[in-house]
């Protein structure tokens, strides 16, 4: 098989995974009502940020507890990724743009990597540049036994484990100021630089 239809195949595949989320949050939401409308989908109650200390891409500690009274972006990546992980960091800058300069500082983006072994400070560093997110994208890496609790307790499936990087979980999870997950948007279904900034915006407006 030729490179373009392995990749168009993986596009595809993160494509379809991201619509059979979308049908089974909707599902649930279906069941009751929300003053929140979120243009994503609203994430299953009672799932908080689970705990975790890594450093990002330029060495600088980050720690799940001192996230605590910010609105997170919080996403998993792959430097090598060519079909949804540009199109996810782009759109997450741009949605950041959308915002006010006192909301910009009420958010942080963090990103996962899923190819700790692929993703080296040099391919970060050009990965964050190249779609306008350095010093706004915290790239969290670490060894893979580092990164293994943190994909299994954030249920994502990595692209180190397939050997593909085009195939990996790729949601777009926001999290509130206390630290629990309330919204999710994915790439070919939901996710704009509009929706994911007014999103965005609900979630700083909201006190809890």
């Amino acid at each position: 098989m030729t490179p373009k239809p392995r990749r168009r195949r993986a596009i595809l595949i993160v494509v379809a995974i991201a619509a059979v989320a979308a049908v089974i949050a909707i599902a649930t939401l279906s069941r009751g009502q929300s003053t929140q409308m979120f243009r994503g989908n609203r994430a299953l109650p009672g799932q908080s940020l689970p705990p975790f200390t890594l450093r990002d891409s330029t060495g600088e500690v980050i720690r799940a507890s001192d996230l605590r009274g910010k609105v997170l972006i919080v996403t998993f990546l792959d430097t090598h990724c060519t079909a949804a992980c540009p199109i996810i960091a782009s759109q997450v800058g741009r949605a950041l743009d959308l915002l006010t300069p006192p909301q910009r500082q009420d958010v942080r983006a963090i990103a996962f990597s899923v190819d700790p072994d692929g993703d080296t400070p040099a391919s970060i560093r050009t990965f964050l540049r190249h779609h306008r997110v350095e010093g706004r994208l915290h790239y969290l890496v670490g060894t893979l036994q580092q990164m293994r609790p943190v994909w299994r307790s954030f249920k994502v499936l990595p692209s180190a484990q397939t050997h593909q990087h085009e195939l990996h979980s790729a949601p777009v999870r926001l999290y509130n100021r206390s630290g629990v997950w309330v919204a999710t948007q994915h790439v070919g279904a939901d996710l704009t630089p509009e929706n994911l900034a007014h999103d965005l915006r609900l979630v700083l407006n909201d006190a809890t």
